[in-house]
């Protein structure tokens, strides 16, 4: 018989598994590790949060120079170097966001082993800890239209939901490759060459109208080929946006993030015991 005082812990199943809510319990934890990713990525430099302008800029006028100049790269009708700067905003983040998670939580080991939280909240701090860093280097997106005299029409408005999405397949490939890292320390010395790879198989440096037929498909499983694509069309102004793309590669990033939620979940009772 049951005793009337006694608690019964059993495991939770199905999608209560996932316990989303916890996170807001632990809303203070979750600031403090975003916060103190921002701090030690520019402790000790020089010209601080300044490379976050520096890096997309150093590699528009790079890309720039070999596409445009050498390479006669197509740039639908804009120019070339607002052109690449609208691929490298977001893949920027996304590659950024991918280096900071894989390894997010063999270095916080010492946290996971001795208390216990949401490990959800390692990886996704560090997701919006990067944010920071895209809302700075925007700015110099804008002196580039100022300065080719491009005015953005009213598509502008998607930006903030092509935001969202490129956040959501940051985070959901952030938590397969965080939560991989943990059993096979390979996996954080094949992402560097992995995001190298991944980039020009991602419009960024060429438009994805130069590939057809049925590459152009395996071009929009790609999760970050749409909103590259529809992040040009939105601020320039003077190119149909995408939908069908947009939504190819909208599925697919939501499929990544939420199997990556679910596996996380499922694996998250073992950090302790391998990391």
């Amino acid at each position: 018989m049951r005793d009337a005082d006694s608690t019964i812990i059993e495991p939770k199943t199905g999608w209560a598994r996932l316990n989303i809510g916890e996170l807001w319990r632990f809303k203070g934890l979750f600031y403090f590790l975003a916060w103190r990713d921002v701090k030690v990525k520019y402790r000790q430099t020089a010209i601080g949060i300044l490379w976050a302008i520096l890096q997309p800029t150093l590699g528009m006028l790079l890309f720039t120079a070999i596409f445009s100049r050498l390479a006669r790269m197509p740039s639908d009708n804009a120019p070339y170097p607002v052109f690449v700067f609208l691929g490298l905003l977001p893949w920027n983040y996304f590659a950024t966001v991918l280096g900071q998670s894989t390894t997010s939580l063999v270095g916080g080991a010492n946290l996971i082993t001795k208390i216990y939280f949401p490990r959800l909240i390692i990886p996704v701090s560090s997701a919006m800890a990067a944010l920071l860093d895209l809302f700075i280097a925007s700015s110099v997106l804008g002196v580039l239209m100022y300065f080719y005299g491009i005015r953005p029409g009213a598509s502008i408005v998607l930006v903030l939901p092509l935001l969202i999405l490129t956040l959501m397949n940051a985070i959901g490939f952030g938590l397969w490759l965080s939560a991989l890292n943990v059993r096979y320390r390979d996996v954080q010395y094949a992402v560097p060459f992995l995001i190298q790879i991944w980039m020009f198989a991602t419009p960024v440096v060429y438009p994805g109208t130069v590939i057809g037929g049925k590459w152009r498909l395996v071009l929009l499983l790609n999760p970050m080929t749409g909103v590259i694509e529809a992040m040009r069309a939105s601020v320039l102004g003077h190119m149909a946006i995408p939908w069908g793309g947009l939504a190819v590669s909208a599925l697919s990033g939501f499929l990544v993030f939420l199997s990556g939620l679910l596996y996380f979940k499922r694996v998250e009772r073992y950090f302790a015991d391998v990391i």
